[in-house]
């Protein structure tokens, strides 16, 4: 794997890690930081296997845009498009006053992530 690659890669894994604990929290858990460090790994995954592929790729928090971008490389990966769309409001909406994530946007990110996370490692060769 390209160094760049593995960088994009252990991020991703950070965030997935820090949601996981977020999620363990019995009291206060900030479920506006659950859902984004969700999305956040989700992001990383698609950026690390662009990179692999030597595909560039602006800034942006768009998974759907990014989609995009790996279709080519990924086809089967048509198949969270919409479960990359429902994750891309996580990136900056709810960061902000107006939107407030809850308990069950928490529990759907997680199980939306948590699958797309298993195939993008699939994808990259780094197992389950």
């Amino acid at each position: 794997m390209k160094p760049m690659s593995a960088e994009w890669v252990a991020k991703a894994e950070a965030d997935f890690a820090t949601a996981q604990r977020e999620s363990r929290v019995r009291k206060n858990p900030n479920y506006d930081g659950i859902c984004f460090h969700y999305q956040q790994c989700a992001e990383k995954y698609i950026k690390a296997r662009l990179c692999e592929a030597e595909i560039t790729f602006g800034k942006t928090h768009d998974l759907v845009a990014l989609l995009e971008k790996v279709l080519g490389l990924e086809p089967n990966w048509e198949i969270f498009r919409e479960d990359l769309a429902y994750l891309s409001d996580f990136a900056v909406a709810f960061r902000y006053p107006g939107e407030s994530a809850d308990k069950e946007s928490a529990v759907e990110t997680r199980r939306l992530c948590t699958f797309f996370r298993k195939t993008a490692r699939i994808s990259l060769r780094l197992g389950k």
